[in-house]
């Protein structure tokens, strides 16, 4: 059973119990134990393959979308364990947003894509509530003053580092309690890379935020909090400050000064 990383007395958003991971025979996840609280940012780190962005999809169920994938441990959202068989999906990832690698706006207006969710939840009764919803997320985003005269026009075809906001405003209009982001600034350039970071420095306190980066430099500007990884295990889980200055586990001492990864 491995070591659980208690941080602060707060109570954990999401509690994370020996959680393993399987892909058919091959193990993902080996028994992470993890807490992660609305408070802060927290940001998993470690080499390609190390099981971080396995560990964020269990927060949401994401890996029932695979054939093969088995999830032991426990997984809770404040208190109940979303692995239930009589939980609602669809309302859990209504709850637990998530923002991908690759911006993936649907193929409709930049409105529609901010609306679809609310509407099919039921979140407002007329259009004049889906229009202050839809304008609240995209203010939220720091996407409104350049999209807000141009509602109708597809939300593809805005600017990569836009879509990638788009898709923000498109998770938080359902007003869920946590944001979780796959690498969400792999594929943008420096400047837009500028603009989500400032933006999940906006988002934090209002959603319990995790973040799967491959960057140790954007780990260090955006969280408050970090989980390293390595060969499907956390090896270690503190303050960001902490973690990157003065880490306990020699893997992440190594994995810090660039000696593997």
């Amino acid at each position: 059973m491995t070591t659980y990383h208690e941080l602060d007395p707060v109570e954990a958003k999401i509690a994370a119990r020996d959680v393993s991971v399987f892909y058919g025979d091959q193990q993902a996840l080996d028994r992470v134990s993890i807490d992660i609280g609305t408070e802060y940012v927290t940001a998993f780190i470690g080499p390609s393959g190390c099981g971080k962005s396995t560990l964020l999809r269990t927060f949401n169920r994401m890996n029932d979308t695979i054939a093969n994938a088995r999830v032991e441990g426990e997984v809770r959202l404040d208190g109940v364990d979303i692995y239930r068989s009589d939980l609602d999906v669809v309302q859990l990832r209504a709850r637990v947003g998530m923002v991908f690698q690759k911006p993936n706006p649907f193929p409709k207006s930049i409105y529609e894509n901010v609306a679809y969710g609310p509407r099919i939840h039921g979140l407002a009764v007329n259009r004049t509530e889906l229009d202050a919803i839809v304008e609240r997320s995209l203010r939220r985003a720091g996407l409104w003053d350049e999209v807000k005269d141009r509602l109708s026009d597809s939300g593809t075809a805005l600017s990569g580092g836009q879509q990638q906001r788009l898709c923000i405003a498109r998770a938080i209009a359902v007003d869920p309690e946590v944001i979780l982001m796959d690498e969400p600034c792999s594929a943008l350039d420096p400047i837009a890379t500028a603009r989500i970071e400032e933006l999940i420095g906006e988002l934090k306190g209002r959603y319990a935020i995790v973040i799967v980066t491959h960057s140790m430099q954007q780990a260090a500007r955006v969280s408050q909090r970090t989980a390293f990884f390595h060969l499907g295990r956390m090896v270690e889980y503190g303050k960001t400050s902490d973690i990157f200055t003065n880490p306990r586990e020699e893997r992440t001492k190594d994995y810090i000064t660039g000696r593997y990864g």
